[in-house]
């Protein structure tokens, strides 16, 4: 029913900044988006899948400690997208990063199972 796609990543140095973006494929998309929580995850080689932040419908962001300061979600309605700012990135950013869309509105939950659309990734390496 909705299709989600990353892009945005690569190989920065670190202290650099990216900026990924997850736009919707499906135009069902156009008709839930705008009041389900949306988030990013990523998944550190030997890690399990971190969620590091997430907009709800009100516009309401929160962030895990490890990208607090450093990282700023928003989104873009209008052209059915979610972005993901990160700036002074260290090599612990590193992962393959995803967008999620949630099944319900409101929350600002890390959690995976309030997540029910999930992208494809995109890789972020920041190297030393």
């Amino acid at each position: 029913q909705v299709q989600l796609a990353e892009s945005g990543g690569g190989s920065v140095q670190s202290g650099g900044s990216l900026k990924l973006s997850c736009t919707a494929s499906s135009t069902l998309y156009t008709l839930v988006y705008p009041n389900l929580s949306m988030a990013w995850f990523r998944r550190a080689a030997g890690q399990g899948r971190e969620g590091i932040a997430v907009i709800n419908n009100e516009h309401r962001t929160k962030y895990a400690e490890s990208v607090e300061g450093r990282f700023i979600i928003s989104r873009d309605n209008s052209k059915n997208t979610v972005f993901l700012e990160m700036n002074n990135l260290i090599p612990g950013d590193t992962a393959m990063y995803y967008c999620a869309l949630a099944n319900a509105y409101g929350h600002l939950n890390f959690d995976d199972s309030w997540y029910t659309y999930w992208g494809q990734g995109t890789q972020v390496t920041v190297s030393s």
